[in-house]
């Protein structure tokens, strides 16, 4: 990006089109790794304010424009849900970023969407399922997509290692 290779929309629309294809795959078929509960609509926007940013000399820091999913239990006062995962929580809007997605957006990064998780992040009843939300349903390992890839953040392992996000 600081070359002027690559900007931050472009590097959006490459993660986003991977996510359509391998995510949210509707093609009974195909993969889907069903780590991602929902994209964030007004990315876009906020990766070419970024872009814009960038070509006037403004980088707010290393992640400037790097599009970026946070984990579904982290709460981010935009139009996104945070639910941990459960239907319980849905509709309840948070009202101001956590400490971590305001300092994410300071330092100039793209919060695309929520990841999915193990619902409440894994503290319910046992035994339950890892990596299964009410929410999203369950998240599977894109390796060996028919498995499951452990443990609470579940979908944004799962988003990283199949590199639908730089980071999580």
């Amino acid at each position: 990006m600081t070359a002027g290779h690559l900007t931050a929309a472009d590097l959006l629309n490459y993660y986003l089109k991977r996510i359509k294809v391998l995510d949210q795959n509707q093609d009974e078929d195909g993969p889907r790794v069903n780590s991602i509960l929902e994209l964030n609509p007004d990315a876009h926007a906020i990766a070419l304010q970024r872009d814009g940013e960038r070509r006037k000399g403004q980088v707010r820091g290393p992640l400037h424009g790097i599009p970026i999913l946070l984990k579904d239990n982290i709460d981010t006062a935009d139009k996104m849900q945070t639910a941990a995962g459960s239907l319980a929580l849905v509709g309840m809007p948070a009202q101001q970023d956590s400490t971590v997605a305001a300092k994410l957006r300071a330092g100039g990064a793209v919060i695309m969407g929520k990841t999915n998780l193990s619902e409440w992040a894994y503290f319910r009843g046992s035994p339950a399922t890892s990596g299964w939300s009410g929410r999203g349903g369950q998240c599977n390992n894109p390796y060996i997509i028919n498995t499951n890839p452990c443990g609470s953040s579940s979908g944004s392992a799962a988003a990283v290692s199949a590199n639908f996000t730089a980071g999580s």
